[in-house]
């Protein structure tokens, strides 16, 4: 299921020098801005809390979710690349698989470790707030990645669709309509840092067994169906 040829195409594609920057921008500026909140405020759990949920989490890890996601496969389509890797004697869920482990590992690396990063620099992981964080950032970067990989196998305009739903649907329906927060994978990865947590500085409200079904069957879900479309895109070239 997995191919390191596949793997490191993909890296490669992913980091490369204008799309790393665009990756490191957003971590650098959680950092910089921890570094500031911290000198100007001091140690404060509230605060560490509504930086990390309110930037790092709501804002930072669905965009380097959608770079990572989208760029993993969405511009081999649209510049037709994609041809000869399907030419290659690979089942194509091997590609796709294998193309979601990079997506997760460079969101992860991008997100996760910033977040832990500045958590410890604004409270010390006081309240288990920095870990509580990191761990909501490495599950969330799993369904994102997934869901992403996904749009950037059925349509041509993914990030756009991608930042739509991270940006618009999560940060403004999610906190205007209370309903909105239930099919959002922003408040399912909160549910998992509640339980690290503890307390009442991390919520969510989406209970934790509801929570891990819905990252569980939306990843597999969208990673099946990339698959599938994958499958088509090979059919429409034989054609």
């Amino acid at each position: 299921m997995y191919d390191p040829t596949v793997a490191r195409l993909t890296y490669r594609a992913l980091l490369g020098r204008r799309r790393a920057l665009i990756l490191g921008a957003l971590p650098l500026l959680l950092i910089a801005i921890s570094v500031v909140v911290r000198g100007l405020a001091g140690a404060d759990d509230q605060t560490a809390s509504d930086l990390l949920g309110g930037l790092a989490l709501a804002t930072m890890v669905p965009i380097i979710g959608v770079i990572a996601g989208t760029g993993a496969i969405g511009p081999e389509i649209d510049d037709g690349s994609v041809v000869y890797l399907l030419s290659k004697p690979l089942k194509r869920p091997t590609i796709i698989f294998t193309k979601l482990i990079v997506a997760i590992a460079v969101t992860m690396v991008f997100s996760a470790l910033p977040t832990l990063v500045a958590g410890f620099i604004l409270n010390g992981n006081g309240q288990q707030i920095a870990v509580a964080y990191t761990v909501a950032a490495l599950v969330s970067s799993i369904a994102y990645a997934a869901l992403f990989l996904l749009l950037g196998t059925v349509s041509r305009h993914a990030v756009v669709f991608g930042l739509v739903y991270a940006l618009v649907w999560e940060a403004l329906f999610g906190s205007l309509v209370s309903g909105a927060r239930t099919l959002s994978v922003q408040q399912w990865s909160l549910a998992v840092a509640h339980k690290v947590a503890g307390g009442d500085l991390v919520t969510s409200d989406v209970s934790l067994p509801t929570a891990t079904v819905l990252l569980i069957v939306v990843t597999v879900l969208a990673t099946w169906y990339a698959g599938q479309k994958l499958r088509s895109l090979t059919l429409a070239g034989e054609e």
